[in-house]
């Protein structure tokens, strides 16, 4: 082939590449949830065997007794700030309101336009914290859990697969991608370790499955 005809070849190749990856079509979805990472499956297995075995006690429960989605930084709220962190090209306006921007929700594989579609899920629910031992804690304590950053708890999923999932442990309820299940039970098990949560028996044999597999 003569060397022009090889350059423009060449040339239309990496056009139309770049064409593609622009597009997403390289790359996977065009946005990401953003959880902090979790622990190792190797860890998270030892975590799990050092976990208190213990029946859920759900006397007394009520959602607000876990202050939640407070201030996090200026105008922005918990919520707001795992939309920002969780988003593509989110766009707020002066109250920290998410007005335009993208999410992937690794639960089931969606990508969402708009945040109303989108709910912050709390990976270890709030009332399966206070049936494993939260009903003890302080309200700060509590809050501390509803609102935390640093662990791999909070994320921004898919609205209705959230409400689904309700206050279900993993015994019950898993994300339908498989492919997110390992990310899933690692980071419910650093969790309950580290706020000293207990399992009961259906749910840790759950896991103990699940970790098996990762």
């Amino acid at each position: 082939m003569p060397k022009f005809y090889a350059r423009r070849r060449l040339g239309f190749l990496a056009a139309f590449t770049g064409l593609i990856a622009s597009a997403g079509l390289l790359n996977g979805p065009a946005a990401s949830a953003a959880l902090p990472t979790p622990v190792s499956a190797a860890t998270a297995r030892t975590y799990l065997s050092s976990l208190t075995v213990a029946t859920e006690d759900r006397t007394g429960y009520d959602r607000d007794l876990f202050p939640h989605w407070i201030t996090q930084s200026g105008s922005c709220n918990t919520r707001e700030t795992i939309l920002e962190r969780d988003g593509t090209d989110v766009v707020t306006d002066s109250s920290c309101a998410a007005t335009s921007g993208s999410w992937y929700s690794p639960y089931d594989g969606a990508t969402w336009s708009a945040s109303s579609d989108v709910d912050i899920d709390h990976v270890v629910p709030l009332a399966e914290a206070w049936d494993s031992g939260a009903d003890s804690w302080t309200t700060s304590r509590r809050q501390s859990f509803a609102n935390d950053l640093t662990r791999p708890q909070l994320l921004a999923v898919t609205d209705n697969v959230n409400q689904s999932k309700g206050d279900q442990d993993p015994a019950t309820w898993m994300p339908s991608r498989s492919a997110y299940r390992c990310t899933y039970v690692r980071a419910w098990v650093q969790v309950k370790h580290y706020y000293d949560l207990s399992v009961d028996s259906a749910e840790k044999s759950a896991l103990q499955g699940y970790l098996a597999d990762c």
